[in-house]
Protein backbone atom coordinates (compact mmCIF):
# COMPACT_ATOMS: atom_id res chain seq x y z
CA UNK A 1 0.00 0.00 0.00
CA UNK A 2 1.31 3.45 -0.89
CA UNK A 3 2.24 5.70 1.99
CA UNK A 4 -0.36 8.35 2.86
CA UNK A 5 0.46 11.52 0.98
CA UNK A 6 3.01 9.84 -1.25
CA UNK A 7 3.40 11.66 -4.55
CA UNK A 8 4.03 9.29 -7.48
CA UNK A 9 5.77 10.40 -10.65
CA UNK A 10 7.53 8.76 -13.57
CA UNK A 11 9.88 9.70 -16.37
CA UNK A 12 12.68 8.51 -18.58
CA UNK A 13 16.25 8.69 -19.66
CA UNK A 14 15.52 9.05 -23.36
CA UNK A 15 18.45 8.22 -25.62
CA UNK A 16 19.29 8.26 -29.30
CA UNK A 17 22.32 6.97 -31.21
CA UNK A 18 24.50 9.59 -32.87
CA UNK A 19 27.29 7.98 -34.85
CA UNK A 20 29.02 5.63 -32.46
CA UNK A 21 27.85 7.40 -29.31
CA UNK A 22 24.67 8.06 -27.38
CA UNK A 23 22.87 11.28 -26.49
CA UNK A 24 20.25 11.71 -23.76
CA UNK A 25 17.53 14.30 -23.40
CA UNK A 26 17.18 16.91 -20.65
CA UNK A 27 14.49 19.54 -20.16
CA UNK A 28 14.60 23.05 -18.71
CA UNK A 29 11.68 24.09 -16.52
CA UNK A 30 11.29 27.87 -16.20
CA UNK A 31 9.25 27.58 -13.00
CA UNK A 32 12.26 26.13 -11.17
CA UNK A 33 14.98 27.33 -13.56
CA UNK A 34 16.42 23.81 -13.50
CA UNK A 35 17.70 21.18 -15.91
CA UNK A 36 16.28 17.75 -15.20
CA UNK A 37 15.16 14.46 -16.65
CA UNK A 38 11.69 14.58 -18.24
CA UNK A 39 9.12 13.37 -15.73
CA UNK A 40 5.72 14.15 -14.23
CA UNK A 41 3.03 13.03 -11.82
CA UNK A 42 0.86 10.01 -12.47
CA UNK A 43 -2.74 10.61 -13.43
CA UNK A 44 -5.38 8.89 -11.30
CA UNK A 45 -5.06 5.08 -11.64
CA UNK A 46 -2.32 5.48 -14.27
CA UNK A 47 0.38 2.83 -14.51
CA UNK A 48 3.87 4.28 -13.83
CA UNK A 49 5.20 3.00 -17.16
CA UNK A 50 2.33 4.64 -19.03
CA UNK A 51 2.95 7.87 -17.14
CA UNK A 52 6.66 7.76 -17.98
CA UNK A 53 6.01 7.41 -21.72
CA UNK A 54 3.28 10.07 -21.66
CA UNK A 55 5.34 12.59 -19.72
CA UNK A 56 8.33 12.19 -22.01
CA UNK A 57 6.14 12.88 -25.04
CA UNK A 58 4.45 15.86 -23.39
CA UNK A 59 7.68 17.48 -22.20
CA UNK A 60 10.00 16.73 -25.11
CA UNK A 61 7.91 15.75 -28.13
CA UNK A 62 9.83 12.46 -28.25
CA UNK A 63 8.09 9.10 -28.48
CA UNK A 64 10.24 6.74 -26.44
CA UNK A 65 10.26 2.95 -26.38
CA UNK A 66 10.70 1.80 -22.76
CA UNK A 67 13.49 -0.73 -22.50
CA UNK A 68 14.57 -1.26 -18.92
CA UNK A 69 13.86 0.08 -15.48
CA UNK A 70 16.33 2.43 -13.83
CA UNK A 71 16.70 3.20 -10.12
CA UNK A 72 13.78 5.06 -8.59
CA UNK A 73 14.40 8.38 -6.87
CA UNK A 74 12.90 9.36 -3.53
CA UNK A 75 12.87 12.81 -1.97
CA UNK A 76 10.63 15.29 -0.16
CA UNK A 77 8.78 18.05 -2.02
CA UNK A 78 6.48 20.59 -0.31
CA UNK A 79 6.47 18.51 2.86
CA UNK A 80 5.40 15.30 1.12
CA UNK A 81 7.41 12.20 0.19
CA UNK A 82 7.83 11.76 -3.57
CA UNK A 83 9.00 8.79 -5.60
CA UNK A 84 9.91 8.98 -9.29
CA UNK A 85 10.20 5.78 -11.32
CA UNK A 86 12.47 5.96 -14.38
CA UNK A 87 12.91 3.84 -17.47
CA UNK A 88 15.58 3.95 -20.12
CA UNK A 89 13.82 4.68 -23.42
CA UNK A 90 15.07 4.69 -26.96
CA UNK A 91 13.81 7.64 -28.98
CA UNK A 92 11.65 6.34 -31.82
CA UNK A 93 10.37 9.61 -33.22
CA UNK A 94 10.69 13.33 -32.51
CA UNK A 95 8.22 16.09 -33.23
CA UNK A 96 9.24 19.72 -33.34
CA UNK A 97 9.62 21.01 -29.79
CA UNK A 98 7.42 23.98 -28.88
CA UNK A 99 8.51 25.89 -25.74
CA UNK A 100 5.74 26.32 -23.18
CA UNK A 101 5.17 27.41 -19.59
CA UNK A 102 6.27 24.04 -18.19
CA UNK A 103 9.28 23.28 -20.39
CA UNK A 104 11.00 25.99 -22.39
CA UNK A 105 14.11 24.15 -23.49
CA UNK A 106 15.33 20.69 -24.52
CA UNK A 107 18.95 19.64 -24.88
CA UNK A 108 20.57 16.44 -26.18
CA UNK A 109 23.90 15.68 -24.52
CA UNK A 110 26.22 12.80 -23.80
CA UNK A 111 25.30 11.02 -20.56
CA UNK A 112 28.40 12.41 -18.82
CA UNK A 113 27.68 15.98 -19.95
CA UNK A 114 24.04 15.59 -18.94
CA UNK A 115 25.08 14.36 -15.47
CA UNK A 116 27.16 17.52 -15.06
CA UNK A 117 24.37 19.83 -16.23
CA UNK A 118 21.40 18.52 -14.24
CA UNK A 119 20.46 20.58 -11.22
CA UNK A 120 19.74 17.71 -8.84
CA UNK A 121 22.23 15.07 -7.64
CA UNK A 122 19.60 12.31 -7.83
CA UNK A 123 19.17 12.94 -11.57
CA UNK A 124 22.94 12.70 -11.99
CA UNK A 125 22.91 9.35 -10.17
CA UNK A 126 20.25 7.98 -12.53
CA UNK A 127 22.25 9.17 -15.54
CA UNK A 128 25.45 7.59 -14.25
CA UNK A 129 23.62 4.30 -13.70
CA UNK A 130 22.28 4.48 -17.26
CA UNK A 131 25.74 5.22 -18.65
CA UNK A 132 27.12 2.05 -17.05
CA UNK A 133 24.59 -0.25 -18.71
CA UNK A 134 25.01 -2.07 -22.02
CA UNK A 135 22.81 -0.62 -24.75
CA UNK A 136 19.65 -2.59 -25.32
CA UNK A 137 19.18 -3.71 -28.92
CA UNK A 138 15.75 -5.31 -28.55
CA UNK A 139 12.84 -5.39 -26.13
CA UNK A 140 10.45 -8.31 -25.71
CA UNK A 141 7.41 -8.48 -23.48
CA UNK A 142 6.80 -11.99 -22.18
CA UNK A 143 3.37 -12.54 -20.64
CA UNK A 144 1.49 -15.41 -19.10
CA UNK A 145 -2.04 -15.99 -20.33
CA UNK A 146 -4.86 -14.49 -18.30
CA UNK A 147 -7.27 -16.41 -16.09
CA UNK A 148 -9.17 -19.22 -17.80
CA UNK A 149 -11.07 -20.93 -15.02
CA UNK A 150 -10.00 -24.32 -13.68
CA UNK A 151 -8.97 -27.28 -15.77
CA UNK A 152 -11.35 -29.53 -13.87
CA UNK A 153 -14.40 -27.46 -14.76
CA UNK A 154 -13.73 -27.53 -18.53
CA UNK A 155 -15.06 -30.59 -20.36
CA UNK A 156 -13.29 -30.07 -23.67
CA UNK A 157 -9.62 -30.39 -24.65
CA UNK A 158 -7.47 -28.29 -22.35
CA UNK A 159 -5.86 -26.53 -25.32
CA UNK A 160 -9.32 -25.15 -26.19
CA UNK A 161 -10.08 -23.81 -22.70
CA UNK A 162 -11.03 -20.11 -23.09
CA UNK A 163 -10.46 -17.12 -20.86
CA UNK A 164 -13.13 -16.52 -18.25
CA UNK A 165 -14.70 -13.11 -17.57
CA UNK A 166 -11.87 -12.08 -15.25
CA UNK A 167 -9.31 -13.24 -17.78
CA UNK A 168 -10.91 -11.23 -20.55
CA UNK A 169 -10.76 -8.14 -18.34
CA UNK A 170 -7.08 -8.89 -17.62
CA UNK A 171 -6.34 -9.20 -21.33
CA UNK A 172 -7.93 -5.82 -22.04
CA UNK A 173 -5.97 -4.23 -19.17
CA UNK A 174 -2.72 -5.70 -20.50
CA UNK A 175 -3.16 -4.43 -24.06
CA UNK A 176 -2.36 -0.71 -23.58
CA UNK A 177 0.53 -1.53 -21.27
CA UNK A 178 2.08 -3.91 -23.80
CA UNK A 179 1.48 -1.45 -26.64
CA UNK A 180 3.83 1.04 -24.93
CA UNK A 181 6.75 -1.10 -26.11
CA UNK A 182 5.81 -0.44 -29.75
CA UNK A 183 5.77 -4.16 -30.69
CA UNK A 184 6.11 -5.16 -34.32
CA UNK A 185 5.38 -8.86 -33.79
CA UNK A 186 2.87 -10.74 -31.62
CA UNK A 187 3.69 -14.36 -30.86
CA UNK A 188 1.51 -16.80 -28.93
CA UNK A 189 1.61 -20.36 -27.73
CA UNK A 190 -0.94 -22.47 -29.58
CA UNK A 191 -3.46 -22.87 -26.74
CA UNK A 192 -6.63 -20.83 -27.04
CA UNK A 193 -6.21 -18.89 -23.77
CA UNK A 194 -2.82 -17.57 -24.87
CA UNK A 195 -4.14 -16.39 -28.22
CA UNK A 196 -7.12 -14.77 -26.52
CA UNK A 197 -4.83 -12.95 -24.10
CA UNK A 198 -3.13 -11.08 -26.94
CA UNK A 199 -6.31 -10.57 -29.00
CA UNK A 200 -7.04 -7.11 -27.52
CA UNK A 201 -3.43 -6.07 -28.16
CA UNK A 202 -3.62 -7.33 -31.75
CA UNK A 203 -6.70 -5.17 -32.31
CA UNK A 204 -5.04 -2.17 -30.67
CA UNK A 205 -1.80 -2.27 -32.69
CA UNK A 206 -3.29 -3.87 -35.83
CA UNK A 207 -0.92 -6.83 -35.98
CA UNK A 208 -1.54 -10.53 -36.66
CA UNK A 209 -0.86 -13.14 -34.00
CA UNK A 210 1.83 -15.68 -34.92
CA UNK A 211 1.25 -19.07 -33.29
CA UNK A 212 4.43 -20.80 -32.11
CA UNK A 213 4.04 -24.12 -30.29
CA UNK A 214 7.57 -23.80 -28.89
CA UNK A 215 5.95 -21.68 -26.17
CA UNK A 216 3.45 -24.43 -25.24
CA UNK A 217 3.74 -26.29 -21.97
CA UNK A 218 5.21 -29.81 -22.22
CA UNK A 219 2.77 -32.37 -23.54
CA UNK A 220 2.66 -35.94 -22.21
CA UNK A 221 5.80 -37.72 -23.30
CA UNK A 222 7.80 -34.55 -23.91
CA UNK A 223 10.94 -33.79 -21.94
CA UNK A 224 10.14 -30.65 -19.87
CA UNK A 225 13.80 -29.61 -19.85
CA UNK A 226 13.97 -29.77 -23.63
CA UNK A 227 10.73 -27.80 -23.99
CA UNK A 228 12.00 -25.03 -21.71
CA UNK A 229 15.35 -24.96 -23.52
CA UNK A 230 13.51 -24.62 -26.83
CA UNK A 231 11.41 -21.72 -25.53
CA UNK A 232 14.49 -19.93 -24.18
CA UNK A 233 16.30 -20.45 -27.49
CA UNK A 234 13.32 -19.04 -29.39
CA UNK A 235 13.28 -15.95 -27.17
CA UNK A 236 16.98 -15.43 -27.92
CA UNK A 237 16.25 -15.74 -31.65
CA UNK A 238 13.48 -13.16 -31.44
CA UNK A 239 15.71 -10.80 -29.47
CA UNK A 240 18.62 -11.22 -31.87
CA UNK A 241 16.36 -10.11 -34.74
CA UNK A 242 16.14 -6.67 -33.15
CA UNK A 243 12.37 -6.47 -33.67
CA UNK A 244 10.26 -5.59 -30.64
CA UNK A 245 7.74 -8.34 -29.90
CA UNK A 246 5.18 -9.56 -27.38
CA UNK A 247 5.18 -13.27 -26.54
CA UNK A 248 2.40 -15.05 -24.64
CA UNK A 249 3.19 -18.39 -23.02
CA UNK A 250 2.25 -20.60 -20.08
CA UNK A 251 3.09 -21.03 -16.43
CA UNK A 252 5.27 -24.12 -16.79
CA UNK A 253 7.40 -22.47 -19.46
CA UNK A 254 7.96 -18.83 -18.49
CA UNK A 255 9.70 -19.13 -15.09
CA UNK A 256 12.26 -21.82 -16.02
CA UNK A 257 12.89 -20.18 -19.41
CA UNK A 258 13.64 -16.87 -17.69
CA UNK A 259 15.90 -18.59 -15.19
CA UNK A 260 17.81 -20.10 -18.13
CA UNK A 261 18.04 -16.76 -19.95
CA UNK A 262 19.12 -14.81 -16.88
CA UNK A 263 21.49 -17.45 -15.60
CA UNK A 264 20.37 -16.71 -12.05
CA UNK A 265 17.63 -17.88 -9.76
CA UNK A 266 15.24 -20.79 -10.07
CA UNK A 267 11.81 -21.12 -11.62
CA UNK A 268 10.39 -19.99 -8.28
CA UNK A 269 12.37 -16.74 -8.53
CA UNK A 270 10.65 -15.97 -11.83
CA UNK A 271 7.10 -16.95 -10.82
CA UNK A 272 4.66 -15.10 -13.07
CA UNK A 273 0.99 -14.76 -12.09
CA UNK A 274 -1.63 -15.17 -14.79
CA UNK A 275 -2.34 -11.94 -16.66
CA UNK A 276 1.08 -10.47 -15.89
CA UNK A 277 4.52 -10.65 -17.43
CA UNK A 278 7.94 -9.15 -17.95
CA UNK A 279 9.60 -6.42 -19.96
CA UNK A 280 12.82 -8.03 -21.18
CA UNK A 281 15.74 -6.01 -22.53
CA UNK A 282 18.37 -7.75 -24.63
CA UNK A 283 21.76 -6.83 -26.01
CA UNK A 284 21.89 -9.11 -29.03
CA UNK A 285 20.75 -12.53 -27.76
CA UNK A 286 21.76 -11.77 -24.16
CA UNK A 287 19.19 -10.80 -21.51
CA UNK A 288 20.39 -7.69 -19.67
CA UNK A 289 17.32 -6.67 -17.67
CA UNK A 290 13.87 -7.93 -16.67
CA UNK A 291 11.14 -5.74 -15.22
CA UNK A 292 7.78 -7.07 -14.03
CA UNK A 293 4.72 -5.94 -15.96
CA UNK A 294 1.56 -6.01 -13.89
CA UNK A 295 -1.48 -3.96 -14.91
CA UNK A 296 -2.60 -1.51 -12.25
CA UNK A 297 0.74 -1.28 -10.41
Amino acid sequence: MAAIGLVRAAGGVVWRPVGGRVEVCLVHRPRYDDWSLPKGKLDSHEHPLAAAVREVVEETGVRGQPQLRLPSVRYWRNGLPKVVDYWAMRALSESEFAPNSEVDGVRWLSPSAAARLVTYPHDAQVLRHFAGLPRATCVLALVRHALAGKRGTWSGPDAARPLDATGRAQAHALAPLLALGEPRRLVSASVRRCRQTVDPLAALVDLPIEVDSRFDEPRPGQDPTAVVAGAAARLRELAASGTAAVVCSQGKVIPPALAALAGIGSAKTWATPKGSGWLLAFAGPHLIAADRLTPGT
